[in-house]
């Protein structure tokens, strides 16, 4: 059964890597194009693209800029794919390729649908306080997401879990889930489920200002997203520094019953310990920390050398 391949970031070449090494007949790879990087600003290769040149180097590797032009498509028809398989591509596919392979175009989404549609289901269910995520293998049609759902599996989010953490999990579920559904379609059309659209959340991109700390919210909902979004794009805040401005990211924390003032640094006066800051109901140790310009560090490490009276949140 022939499988064209769709996908960009490091989840999906974990995906394609796992597929590699089950014998999936995948006949070409289609990736985002590479984007340029760092001062020089040489273009880098898509993790797909590394992953595709390293283990298959033989099969094409294609990164149009618009998938669905149509000199493309004349291309992607050429290779009479029985499956289209997408995991994080990058782009909205429209109707006329998702008509094109025999047996459809089938999507590997990170949440349990209809929860969470859209570009950041891991990260938006983690800063939403969900206990409980996991993957999605569906149909793919024109509207985002909405797909009949073809098989499930949860996967539990523990109290101090990141982003990271939780995504490293999905994808080992989520390879294995989506192996398991192209066996099933080779020997036939396995069965689905109709999403019922009533219970549609969404998980719309992570954009910077979305990770900006306001401490007068509460600490559980301040955790969820220093959490949520760790390690990328990371929680911020702006803190003075000797009367000068900097932001601050906060990586790792954790909830104390201290009260106070939301913003105030609770143990100003002590020599030892991470900072303590206090929010809408409790207050947040800062267990990991990085200032512009600086590495990231405990933020206890941060005040060694500075007084604590001359830090203040804000």
């Amino acid at each position: 059964m022939k499988v064209v391949f769709f996908g960009t970031p490091l989840f999906a070449a974990h995906v394609l890597e796992y597929l590699i090494d089950h014998q999936v007949e995948i006949a070409a790879i289609i990736s985002k194009p590479d984007k340029p990087k760092g001062r020089v600003g040489h273009p880098i290769p898509t993790p797909v693209k590394e992953v595709a040149m390293a283990r298959v180097p033989h099969l094409p590797i294609y990164q149009p800029e618009i998938v669905s032009d149509p000199s493309f498509s004349k291309i992607l028809e050429e290779y009479g794919a029985d499956l289209f398989v997408v995991v994080a591509y990058g782009e909205i596919i429209k109707q006329h390729l998702l008509d094109m392979p025999k047996k459809g175009c089938i999507n590997l989404h990170a949440s349990l649908l209809p929860k969470y549609r859209g570009a950041a289901p891991i990260q938006r269910s983690i800063m939403g306080g969900e206990k409980e995520t996991g993957v999605t293998i569906m149909h793919m049609v024109k509207k985002m997401d909405a797909g009949d759902m073809i098989h499930k599996v949860s996967v539990a989010i523990p109290d101090e879990a990141t982003f990271g953490e939780i995504e490293e999990n999905l994808c080992n579920v989520g390879k294995q889930a989506l192996l398991e559904v192209i066996q099933a379609f080779e020997n036939g059309t396995p069965s689905s489920i109709a999403q019922d659209a009533t219970l549609a959340t969404f998980a719309p991109k992570i954009e910077l200002e979305d990770c900006q700390i306001f401490w007068d919210r509460p600490a559980q909902e301040l955790h969820d997203l220093i959490r949520g979004v760790n390690p990328y794009p990371g929680a911020w805040c702006y803190v003075k520094i000797k009367g000068e401005r900097k932001r601050l990211k906060i990586s790792l924390s954790r909830i104390t019953d201290q009260k106070g003032a939301s913003g105030t640094l609770l143990n100003r006066e002590e020599k030892k310990g991470n900072l303590l800051i206090a929010t809408g109901d409790k207050a947040l140790e800062l267990l990991e920390i990085q200032l512009e310009g600086k590495k990231k560090m405990s933020s206890e490490e941060l005040t060694r050398g500075l007084s604590r009276f001359d830090i203040e949140f804000y």
